[in-house]
This record gives C-alpha cells, structure tokens and sequence, in this order.
C-alpha cells in the first residue's frame, strides 16, 4: 500500500502565515502537519509515498530529504495549483500508483496515528475515516450512511441533518476502487474540462456506479483540519493532548 498526500495548495485562509510556507510545513507543536503525517505512515509500515504539490514546492522537497531520507518519496507538481482543486492533485498521481492500493491523506490534517490503524485493520477494502457526533454545518465534508456504514452520499450538499458525521480527509482504498476512480476523474477533467471540484465528487459518482465504501468512527482518537489560524491552535493543542507519538 503506498502513502499519497495532497499538498499542492496555496491555502489562503492562512495568510499571511503561508505568504512564504505552505501549510503542511506549518509549526505544530515542535513538528509539522506534513511531518507528523509522514511519521504516521512510517509507523504504519508505509514507506512508499506520493505528494502532489504545487505551491512552494522547493520547501516541501527539501524538507522530505532533510528529514524523511529513509522514505521512497515520488512527488507529482500539479502545475495549475491556484486554479484547480484537490481532485485535479490526485488525478495527477494516477501514474505514480497505477495498480496499487493506497491511503489518501490531505496534507492539513492533525491526527492520531491510531486512525491508520483503525483502516488498514478494517475488513472492508475501500473506508474512510468519519467522526460522528459533532454539530455539522455548510463547510463540512458530511457523510449519509446506510446500512452497515455504507456511504451512500458524500459532499458538502448533503444536508446536516440526514448526516452522519463527517469525513476527516483520510481514506484506505484497493486498487479495483482507484482505476475506477481515476477513470471518473477523467472524465471530470479531460471529458467534461471540470478541474476545480473537491475530489468526493468523484467518490460519489463510484459509489453511485455499485463500488461500495464504507465509513470507519474514529471516535475520540483527535484529529483536526487546519483551514484557519484558529484551527491551528487548535491543532497545537490536539497535538500537545494526543503525545509524542499521537498513538500515546
């Protein structure tokens, strides 16, 4: 299974924390939202990684060779990186894992590492982590289930109220499930010429074509996006409470 992280992004929320670093490598707690991922994947067992990047690019690189030198790390430049979307990252990528599984990790998310654990040891070949049970608004990635916590739609238009929870950003997938996958990206990309959609527009239309996926609760195991400044104390805090490693 390879590691493949989103990282292409400006992330203008952030500004001007990220005129000159891009958020991955943003300080959270002595370490980096990328750091502490790549971390995570390590101790999970895995070493093959695939990061999309586009903006600062060069910072991301270098980082990685400082500090991640044990890691076999293919990076993929998404070229349009401030007028396309994270669907159009992992599009990019279909060459660097054609044929393999995969965990799709955004770049901005502060986690326990336990939430790996809580996938890969899943019956299920194709999850993706969701926390249940907090207050859901427009700007959440929101999960409706059916049985057995089958996803039967995933997006921000799904309603609050026949939600779910909502899915963090972390998602284990088989290989059968990414070559359907990216043959839905591109038709988004190259048929229809959409290149700034969130790429959960994608996983629905698999989902509606019969590849089930099926939403693992992370629970009480902390995890946190970082989409704003308060996010980011937040995450230093969640950072601060989940130890050193997150699994402590």
């Amino acid at each position: 299974m390879k590691g493949v992280i989103l990282a292409a992004g400006v992330a203008s929320r952030l500004r001007p924390l990220t005129d000159n670093c891009p958020k991955c490598l943003l300080d959270v707690g002595g370490t980096t939202i990328l750091g502490l991922t790549l971390e995570h994947l390590a101790a999970a067992g895995m070493s093959d990684i695939v990061i999309a990047t586009g903006y600062l690019e060069d910072q991301i690189r270098r980082f990685v060779a400082e500090k991640f030198s044990s890691l076999r790390v293919a990076f993929v430049r998404n070229e349009q990186y401030e007028s396309t979307n994270n669907s159009y990252s992992l599009w990019l990528t279909r060459r660097a894992v054609a044929g393999e599984s995969i965990m799709l990790l955004d770049s901005d998310i502060v986690f326990d590492r336990r939430i790996l654990a809580l996938l890969t040891g899943a019956p299920a070949p194709d999850c993706l982590a969701m926390v249940a049970g907090k207050k859901l608004g427009d700007e959440e990635i929101k999960l409706k289930l059916g049985p057995r916590g089958s996803v039967l739609r995933i997006g921000k238009d799904v309603s609050p109220g026949e939600a779910a929870g909502e899915s963090i950003g972390i998602e284990k997938m088989s290989a059968p499930f990414m070559e359907r996958l990216y043959r839905a990206l591109e038709r988004t990309i190259v048929v229809r010429k959409t290149v700034n959609l969130f790429y959960e527009a994608a996983f629905q239309e698999v989902i509606d074509g019969g590849a089930p996926m099926t939403a693992i609760d992370v629970g009480t195991l902390p995890c946190i996006e970082v989409d704003t400044a308060d996010d980011l104390e937040a995450a230093r805090a969640l950072r601060a409470f989940a130890g050193t490693p997150a699994s402590q």
